[in-house]
């Protein structure tokens, strides 16, 4: 299946959360086997050219995409957990969000120093998230110099500020507005 294709399998959502949002839903896109399986296999093969050792999603959604690409591939998978759902000691950060803040933590002893690691979630916004679990994996010794991602909204400026903080980033699909 074409990038192009997985388009039509993401649902637009009007006035959700809040009136003027439109919401790109990809439950859509999970419930669809082929498109879910052309989705993976098309991160799989962005990822493989970066030379990473790991893949690191975050939650939830980055778990879903990220694991899967991380099996793909044979490399292990990072997760990067909310607050206090880690069983271990961990390191973590507060970051932004549009209503208050909230806190990323990673256990730092599966990261070896120097371990290149691939970002993957499900959308790219304002990149508050993703730019907090690069920072986060960089804290833990991992290299992280690209993030994929199945949709980016670039209207918002998140690929921008990952740029700007020297990852590149990647998506399948663009969606123009919020």
């Amino acid at each position: 299946m074409r990038i192009e294709d997985l388009r039509a399998l993401i649902r637009t959502i009007p006035d959700f959360p809040r009136p003027g949002i439109e919401f790109r839903d990809i439950t859509s896109l999970l419930a669809d086997g082929p498109g879910l399986r052309a989705a993976i296999s098309h991160l799989a093969q962005r990822a493989s050219g970066a030379g990473a050792a790991a893949i690191a999603g975050m939650e939830a959604r980055g778990f879903i995409f990220g694991a899967a690409v991380a099996a793909q591939l044979g490399l292990g998978f990072l997760p990067v957990r909310k607050r206090g759902k880690l069983p271990v000691p961990t390191i973590g950060i507060d970051y932004a969000l549009e209503y208050g803040t909230d806190r990323l933590e990673v256990d730092p002893t599966l990261v070896p120093a120097g371990q290149g690691v691939v970002l993957v979630d499900d959308l790219i916004a304002t990149g508050g998230t993703a730019l907090a679990a690069a920072h986060l994996l960089r804290q833990a010794g991992a290299v992280v110099n690209r993030a994929l991602f199945v949709i980016d909204l670039p209207d918002l400026g998140g690929s921008r500020a990952l740029r700007e903080q020297g990852i590149a980033a990647d998506s399948l699909l663009h969606f123009s507005g919020d």
